[in-house]
């Protein structure tokens, strides 16, 4: 398994290839994969995905697009699907002017481009010119195939990842992890707050996440948290905690893990998004605070347990 961050790194023969953002990679991702890699090692051919950082759109828009997976955590689940090869290429307004043919030619360089599966309504090269009929045009030049698959949808439509930003945005993480086909992930190391948690019996983990991430909207959660090999309940605050620090500009993300007594400073802890518990709300009194806390932490174990089973 190979993680490049150029294609200009890769040098490969008969690739099977899928190109695209594959944000959060979700289960409509999934049926492409899937398919990449049972024909590519049919074939006895690498299974390649080639992916883009930062988001194009955001790029192109100057708009910020809160991403579901960092480059990282998007090639460790493409390699846990099987794919052999992952290329995150830097997405600049240069690149985005090359025309279809001359970076399909740059494909076929290093990748020995022989089949290239694409979404329904993949595009590529200056003012998305490389379309399906445009790619499957230049393959007959340059001796590749060109396999168009359809959208997944269920019952809420097609699954994208703009949807699925959007859920986790309202704080709707359980819709998102449907369309996800997995517990939306956050995680980080665990760095020093102001220690209030612990003055009230519940001392929590300041998770220092990627900000290029999406965060859920503020409020109280139930996660599963992993730490190494050992996964715990937690209910997890995120927002600005408005009774301590109405002032914050920056969402805070702290985890009380339940049942839970070590010090883990400086590790890395993981979270997995389960439910949304409640509002974030400012309280009139610590005693207030410390009385909600404690019915979020018996409603985390009932949720968490409920999934469990």
């Amino acid at each position: 398994m190979k993680h490049y961050h150029s294609l200009k790194e890769a040098n490969l023969q008969n690739s099977y290839l899928t190109i695209g953002v594959f944000d959060g990679v979700h289960r409509g991702h999934r049926e492409i994969i899937t398919k990449l890699v049972d024909d590519a090692h049919a074939k006895n051919s690498p299974a390649v995905v080639l992916t883009f950082d930062p988001h194009p759109a955001s790029v192109l828009t100057g708009k910020e697009i809160r991403l579901l997976t960092t480059p990282d955590e998007r090639a460790k689940i493409l390699f846990s699907l099987g794919v052999d090869t992952v290329i995150t290429q830097r997405f600049t307004r240069d690149l985005s002017t090359v025309s279809a043919f001359d970076y399909v030619s740059s494909l076929k360089q290093h990748l020995g481009l022989s089949h290239l599966l694409i979404g329904y309504d993949f595009a590529l090269g200056k003012g998305r010119e490389g379309n399906a009929p445009r790619l499957t045009e230049i393959g007959k030049e340059l001796d590749y195939k060109v396999e168009v698959i359809p959208a997944l949808s269920d019952e809420s439509g097609v699954i994208s990842s703009t949807e699925i930003r959007k859920l986790i945005s309202i704080g709707n993480v359980s819709e998102a992890n449907k369309l996800l086909g997995y517990q939306y992930p956050l995680g980080g190391i665990v760095i020093h707050g102001a220690g209030r948690g612990k003055q009230i019996n519940f001392p929590t983990a300041n998770i220092d996440y990627p900000q290029g991430k999406a965060t859920p909207s503020n409020g109280i959660y139930a996660c599963w948290a992993t730490l190494g090999d050992e996964a715990f309940m937690a209910a997890t605050s995120v927002g600005f905690n408005p009774t301590f620090t109405p002032e914050r500009q920056v969402q805070s993300v702290e985890a009380y893990l339940l049942d839970f007594d070590r010090d883990i400073y400086d590790q890395y802890l993981k979270l997995e998004f389960v439910a949304r518990i409640r509002d974030e709300v400012k309280f009139e009194s610590v005693e207030a605070l410390i009385h909600q806390i404690g019915k979020d932490v018996d409603e985390t174990r009932a949720l968490l347990s409920k999934s469990q089973t």
